[in-house]
């Protein structure tokens, strides 16, 4: 199990991982592109099959990819194929190449830069310190890198029981008469995503632990269908009471049910409370406000960026085009994994002007519509 139940009121079925360590330090990952038809682990030895892996998003969530990110360069340093270095001045170029190298493959998610400074901070320290060895500087990476995995954990079961704790009181308790609360979240934000328990899905188990949950709605989240492939997956395997819906379907919802909030993660907070998560994300805080529905962003420190003034700033990643014109699947016919076409010939390929397709990964909530 990847982590047990904050509350321990109701034991939870084992959570789905996205990354796991063998006992000789060997990293894998869970690749989610196959997900939720066909779990296939894949090891990751070097950073470069780490960035890999993030830039083609087999792994994402900006906790975890921020974890494999330092794993990979903590398992790359341990292994007979590290290099050797014959200076720390040696060691300190190598990693500090590597961490920028690692940064590049996810832009807009703040977590990875937070954990790629961290490592620098171990550089520059080691170069104030003359005395300093390759070994104990070498060390001192492996360290952070082991720390960055392990403190998300621990963030992620704390921000559950507040989150849940802070919506209970907002919308539930005794004088509402409510038994559980209806809920709704986008994109994925669970174990998958971080080093275990999720951000806003950690509050969604947390509310179901206490017995708090009457339902948890989670939208296909479109194009790359991360609610409908993994929000799925998670939310099954958890046995918690959840209702999918399409992306245009929120305002429907809003109108006919009585939610009691929005959940959703952030891959970036900057200093005015501006928050870039998954797109998708502003729609629904603009319809929740326009239904006083109480909007929640669940998200670690890691995410928090001071050094941007406010969401105009935030670099938007732009994914490829085939993203949104093909899907991937279970073929019902064959029972094999297959890769579809859903738009005409030429869309996202051609350089016609009628065949551009416009594909943000990320868009920007404004403060104000976050709730207080």
């Amino acid at each position: 199990m990847v982590a047990a139940a904050p509350s321990g009121k109701k034991p939870l079925p084992d959570m789905m991982t996205s990354i796991r360590i063998d006992k000789s330090g060997q990293v894998e990952i869970v690749d989610q592109l196959l997900l939720p038809h066909s779990v296939v682990w894949q090891p990751v030895s070097t950073p470069e099959e780490a960035f890999a892996a993030i830039k083609s998003m087999k792994i994402r969530g900006a906790p975890a990819i921020a974890s494999l990110a330092a794993l990979s360069l903590r398992s790359y340093l341990s292994s007979s194929s590290a290099p050797s270095f014959d200076t720390p001045s040696d060691a300190i170029k190598y990693v500090r190449e590597t961490v920028d190298y690692l940064q590049s493959s996810r832009p807009t998610a703040v977590n990875l830069g937070e954990a790629m400074d961290r490592i620098r901070t171990v550089l520059k320290d080691g170069e104030a310190k003359n005395t300093s060895s390759t070994e104990e500087i070498v060390e001192q990476v492996k360290k952070v890198c082991g720390e960055v995995h392990e403190e998300d954990l621990e963030r992620n079961m704390s921000m559950g029981r507040l989150g849940a704790e802070w919506l209970w009181k907002k919308r539930g308790g005794e004088k509402s008469g409510k038994k559980g609360l209806k809920v709704v979240t986008v994109c994925n934000t669970g174990s998958l995503a971080t080093s275990g328990y999720g951000t806003a899905i950690g509050v969604i188990t947390a509310l179901f632990e206490e017995d708090q949950l009457d339902t948890a709605y989670y939208a296909q989240t479109t194009p790359y269908h991360q609610g409908s492939r993994l929000t799925s997956l998670e939310l099954t395997t958890l046995q918690i009471p959840a209702c999918m819906i399409c992306d245009t379907m929120l305002g429907s919802l809003f109108q006919h049910e009585d939610i009691d909030g929005v959940i959703v993660g952030a891959d970036r907070v900057v200093q005015n409370g501006d928050t870039a998560n998954k797109i998708g994300t502003y729609q629904a805080a603009v319809l929740a406000q326009r239904h006083n529905i109480p909007f929640m962003v669940v998200a670690p420190v890691t995410t928090i960026d001071l050094s941007l003034s406010t969401g105009t700033d935030i670099h938007i990643e732009h994914r490829p085009s085939i993203e949104a014109t093909q899907v991937r699947g279970l073929n019902t016919e064959t029972g094999k994994l297959s890769v579809v076409r859903i738009t005409p010939e030429g869309v996202g390929e051609g350089d016609k002007p009628w065949q551009r397709v416009y594909n943000p990964s990320f868009d920007v909530t404004p403060a104000e519509l976050i709730s207080k």
